[in-house]
Protein backbone atom coordinates (compact mmCIF):
# COMPACT_ATOMS: atom_id res chain seq x y z
CA UNK A 1 0.00 0.00 0.00
CA UNK A 2 1.08 3.90 -0.44
CA UNK A 3 1.38 4.25 3.25
CA UNK A 4 3.32 0.91 3.74
CA UNK A 5 5.44 2.52 1.07
CA UNK A 6 5.65 5.86 2.82
CA UNK A 7 6.94 4.47 6.09
CA UNK A 8 10.23 3.59 4.60
CA UNK A 9 10.92 6.99 3.02
CA UNK A 10 12.72 8.70 6.39
CA UNK A 11 15.52 6.39 4.11
CA UNK A 12 16.23 9.77 1.90
CA UNK A 13 15.67 11.84 5.06
CA UNK A 14 12.28 12.42 4.81
CA UNK A 15 9.57 12.17 7.11
CA UNK A 16 6.42 10.28 6.42
CA UNK A 17 4.50 12.33 8.44
CA UNK A 18 5.05 15.49 5.83
CA UNK A 19 2.43 17.26 4.71
CA UNK A 20 3.52 18.12 1.39
CA UNK A 21 5.01 14.30 0.13
CA UNK A 22 7.13 14.54 -3.63
CA UNK A 23 5.38 11.67 -5.80
CA UNK A 24 9.17 11.12 -6.32
CA UNK A 25 9.56 10.27 -2.39
CA UNK A 26 7.18 7.77 -2.75
CA UNK A 27 8.83 6.34 -5.62
CA UNK A 28 12.57 6.04 -4.07
CA UNK A 29 11.07 3.11 -1.60
CA UNK A 30 10.28 1.27 -4.45
CA UNK A 31 12.73 1.71 -6.71
CA UNK A 32 15.41 0.20 -3.72
CA UNK A 33 13.09 -2.57 -3.30
CA UNK A 34 12.53 -3.91 -6.88
CA UNK A 35 16.61 -3.68 -7.12
CA UNK A 36 16.97 -6.61 -4.76
CA UNK A 37 14.05 -8.82 -7.09
CA UNK A 38 16.13 -7.51 -10.50
CA UNK A 39 19.07 -8.50 -9.03
CA UNK A 40 17.77 -11.80 -7.86
CA UNK A 41 19.36 -11.79 -4.43
CA UNK A 42 18.90 -14.05 -1.79
CA UNK A 43 20.54 -12.05 0.71
CA UNK A 44 20.49 -8.12 0.65
CA UNK A 45 23.62 -6.99 2.69
CA UNK A 46 23.49 -2.85 3.15
CA UNK A 47 23.60 -0.67 6.14
CA UNK A 48 21.20 0.11 9.48
CA UNK A 49 19.81 2.69 7.21
CA UNK A 50 18.92 0.64 4.78
CA UNK A 51 16.71 -1.82 6.71
CA UNK A 52 13.05 -0.45 6.60
CA UNK A 53 13.29 -0.49 2.93
CA UNK A 54 14.76 -4.39 3.05
CA UNK A 55 11.82 -5.09 4.94
CA UNK A 56 9.26 -3.57 2.65
CA UNK A 57 11.04 -6.00 0.60
CA UNK A 58 10.39 -8.90 2.55
CA UNK A 59 6.71 -7.93 2.93
CA UNK A 60 6.29 -7.52 -0.52
CA UNK A 61 8.20 -10.57 -2.41
CA UNK A 62 5.08 -13.11 -1.41
CA UNK A 63 2.87 -10.86 -3.52
CA UNK A 64 5.17 -10.45 -6.67
CA UNK A 65 5.67 -14.05 -6.67
CA UNK A 66 9.49 -13.68 -5.12
CA UNK A 67 11.09 -15.23 -2.09
CA UNK A 68 11.75 -12.79 0.47
CA UNK A 69 15.06 -11.81 0.83
CA UNK A 70 17.65 -12.80 3.94
CA UNK A 71 18.40 -9.58 5.02
CA UNK A 72 21.71 -8.51 6.87
CA UNK A 73 22.56 -5.27 7.86
CA UNK A 74 25.95 -3.39 9.09
CA UNK A 75 26.72 -0.56 11.65
CA UNK A 76 27.13 2.64 9.69
CA UNK A 77 31.18 3.34 9.48
CA UNK A 78 31.60 7.47 9.92
CA UNK A 79 32.90 9.55 7.37
CA UNK A 80 36.28 11.07 8.57
CA UNK A 81 35.31 14.31 7.66
CA UNK A 82 33.32 16.18 10.13
CA UNK A 83 29.63 16.52 8.26
CA UNK A 84 26.37 15.70 9.17
CA UNK A 85 23.28 15.11 6.71
CA UNK A 86 20.26 17.15 7.25
CA UNK A 87 16.84 16.03 7.42
CA UNK A 88 15.54 13.14 9.88
CA UNK A 89 16.20 9.61 9.09
CA UNK A 90 15.20 7.03 11.84
CA UNK A 91 13.24 6.94 15.37
CA UNK A 92 15.62 5.52 16.61
CA UNK A 93 18.24 8.88 17.97
CA UNK A 94 21.42 6.65 17.56
CA UNK A 95 20.85 5.29 14.65
CA UNK A 96 19.48 8.65 13.20
CA UNK A 97 22.71 10.60 14.62
CA UNK A 98 25.02 7.63 12.56
CA UNK A 99 23.30 7.97 9.29
CA UNK A 100 24.06 11.27 9.76
CA UNK A 101 27.65 11.08 10.02
CA UNK A 102 27.71 8.50 7.78
CA UNK A 103 30.80 7.50 5.20
CA UNK A 104 29.86 8.49 1.85
CA UNK A 105 31.61 8.23 -1.33
CA UNK A 106 30.33 11.87 -2.54
CA UNK A 107 32.95 13.05 0.31
CA UNK A 108 35.84 12.29 -1.57
CA UNK A 109 38.20 12.84 1.53
CA UNK A 110 35.93 11.62 3.81
CA UNK A 111 35.35 8.19 2.41
CA UNK A 112 37.66 5.13 2.47
CA UNK A 113 37.80 3.04 -0.95
CA UNK A 114 38.67 -0.89 -1.20
CA UNK A 115 41.29 0.05 -3.81
CA UNK A 116 42.96 3.26 -2.03
CA UNK A 117 46.46 3.09 -1.22
CA UNK A 118 48.32 3.31 1.12
CA UNK A 119 49.39 6.82 0.76
CA UNK A 120 45.81 8.03 0.07
CA UNK A 121 44.90 5.96 3.28
CA UNK A 122 47.48 7.79 5.40
CA UNK A 123 46.49 11.55 3.64
CA UNK A 124 42.79 10.52 4.52
CA UNK A 125 43.41 10.01 8.19
CA UNK A 126 46.03 12.46 8.66
CA UNK A 127 43.29 15.07 7.67
CA UNK A 128 40.51 13.50 9.30
CA UNK A 129 37.99 15.01 12.50
CA UNK A 130 40.23 13.70 15.52
CA UNK A 131 39.61 16.37 18.55
CA UNK A 132 42.13 15.86 21.31
CA UNK A 133 40.77 13.88 24.79
CA UNK A 134 37.48 13.25 22.73
CA UNK A 135 36.45 9.86 22.37
CA UNK A 136 32.47 9.90 21.69
CA UNK A 137 32.31 10.91 18.06
CA UNK A 138 35.71 10.59 16.99
CA UNK A 139 35.40 9.02 13.41
CA UNK A 140 38.93 7.79 14.18
CA UNK A 141 38.18 5.99 16.84
CA UNK A 142 35.42 4.36 15.69
CA UNK A 143 37.17 3.13 13.34
CA UNK A 144 39.53 1.38 15.46
CA UNK A 145 36.36 -0.26 16.98
CA UNK A 146 34.66 -1.14 13.75
CA UNK A 147 37.69 -1.86 12.10
CA UNK A 148 41.20 -2.61 13.46
CA UNK A 149 39.85 -4.62 17.04
CA UNK A 150 37.43 -7.30 15.53
CA UNK A 151 40.10 -8.12 12.77
CA UNK A 152 43.31 -7.74 14.86
CA UNK A 153 44.22 -8.32 18.19
CA UNK A 154 46.16 -5.28 18.81
CA UNK A 155 47.01 -2.03 17.90
CA UNK A 156 50.40 -1.27 17.05
CA UNK A 157 51.43 2.47 17.47
CA UNK A 158 54.61 3.66 16.49
CA UNK A 159 55.97 7.26 17.81
CA UNK A 160 59.38 9.18 18.67
CA UNK A 161 60.89 8.28 22.23
CA UNK A 162 60.39 11.91 22.90
CA UNK A 163 56.97 11.53 22.79
CA UNK A 164 56.89 8.12 25.10
CA UNK A 165 57.81 5.52 22.37
CA UNK A 166 55.92 2.74 20.67
CA UNK A 167 52.66 1.49 22.42
CA UNK A 168 50.49 -1.20 21.75
CA UNK A 169 46.85 -1.59 22.93
CA UNK A 170 44.92 -4.98 23.30
CA UNK A 171 41.58 -3.77 23.57
CA UNK A 172 39.49 -0.58 22.00
CA UNK A 173 38.42 0.15 25.81
CA UNK A 174 41.78 0.22 26.66
CA UNK A 175 42.89 2.73 23.50
CA UNK A 176 39.07 4.97 24.96
CA UNK A 177 40.62 5.82 27.94
CA UNK A 178 43.90 6.27 26.63
CA UNK A 179 42.95 8.60 24.44
CA UNK A 180 40.22 10.29 26.82
CA UNK A 181 42.95 11.19 29.36
CA UNK A 182 45.17 12.48 26.86
CA UNK A 183 47.86 9.82 26.79
CA UNK A 184 47.88 9.74 23.17
CA UNK A 185 47.93 12.47 20.91
CA UNK A 186 45.71 12.61 17.83
CA UNK A 187 48.25 12.51 14.90
CA UNK A 188 49.62 9.12 16.64
CA UNK A 189 46.18 7.89 16.70
CA UNK A 190 45.62 8.76 13.06
CA UNK A 191 49.03 7.01 11.96
CA UNK A 192 48.14 3.99 13.93
CA UNK A 193 45.10 3.19 12.69
CA UNK A 194 45.90 4.18 9.09
CA UNK A 195 48.78 1.58 9.27
CA UNK A 196 46.19 -1.02 10.63
CA UNK A 197 43.85 -0.44 8.31
CA UNK A 198 46.00 -0.39 5.48
CA UNK A 199 47.48 -3.69 6.60
CA UNK A 200 43.33 -5.01 6.33
CA UNK A 201 43.36 -3.78 2.50
CA UNK A 202 46.53 -5.71 1.67
CA UNK A 203 44.59 -8.49 -0.29
CA UNK A 204 42.72 -6.15 -2.13
CA UNK A 205 45.61 -4.38 -3.29
CA UNK A 206 47.14 -7.74 -4.29
CA UNK A 207 44.14 -9.09 -5.97
CA UNK A 208 44.31 -5.73 -7.69
CA UNK A 209 47.82 -5.51 -8.83
CA UNK A 210 46.70 -9.69 -10.59
CA UNK A 211 43.52 -8.10 -12.22
CA UNK A 212 44.25 -4.31 -13.01
CA UNK A 213 41.09 -4.88 -15.92
CA UNK A 214 38.82 -4.61 -12.59
CA UNK A 215 40.94 -2.10 -10.93
CA UNK A 216 39.83 0.19 -13.82
CA UNK A 217 36.48 -0.97 -13.25
CA UNK A 218 36.39 -0.11 -9.81
CA UNK A 219 37.79 3.47 -10.44
CA UNK A 220 35.30 4.19 -13.17
CA UNK A 221 32.33 3.38 -10.34
CA UNK A 222 34.03 6.23 -8.07
CA UNK A 223 31.74 9.55 -8.86
CA UNK A 224 32.18 12.07 -6.38
CA UNK A 225 30.75 15.90 -5.47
Amino acid sequence: SLRRTLRAMPIMGRSADSIDVETSWALYPAMQTSDIFQMELDCACAGMDQRKVHMLAREAAPKLGFAPPVCLHNPLLPGLQLTEVQGSFDDDANIDKSIKHKMSKSVGKGALWINDTPQEVNEKYREAYCPQKVVEGNPVLDHARMLVFPNHDRLDIQRPSKYGGDITYHSFEELAQAYGKGDLHPLDLKNGVSAAVTKLLQPVAEYFEKKPENLEAMRRLQVTR
